[in-house]
């Protein structure tokens, strides 16, 4: 299966932007439906935004809702994260993952590959 490795993580200002990356490497990643958690310390991960197969549809959680997005590139084997003016302030730990399979892409335990995270910072 695929290897996952963000980056792009670092301070934004709240009504500023930041763009995540998520590489895949090995396997073949146009398989793999893809999503985006973030953990703050001490709390539950949660989803973020999510696309779908090639050619399917993206979802977003309701904080993420018009200003989010979440391409995907698959010539390059990349999906992103587009943050337009977070609003959640504080520090976590932003995750992609990938699915294989169908599932609901709002919880976690549906996704196979998870990588090692990047941290993110929204200051007021």
């Amino acid at each position: 299966q695929v290897q996952l490795e963000e980056s792009g993580g670092g301070l934004v200002q709240a009504g500023g932007s930041l763009r995540l990356s998520c590489a895949a490497s090995g396997g073949t990643f146009s398989n793999y439906a893809m999503g985006w958690f973030r953990q703050a310390p001490g709390k539950e991960r949660e989803w973020v935004a999510a696309i779908s197969w090639p050619g399917g549809g993206t979802d977003y959680s309701d904080p993420a809702e018009g200003r989010f997005t979440i391409p995907r590139d698959d010539a390059k084997a990349m999906a992103y994260l587009q943050m337009n003016d977070p609003k959640t302030g504080g520090t976590a730990v932003c995750y992609c993952a990938g699915r294989g399979r169908i599932g609901d892409p709002r919880l976690p335990d549906v996704y196979d590959v998870w990588g090692q995270g990047t941290q993110v910072t929204v200051s007021s």
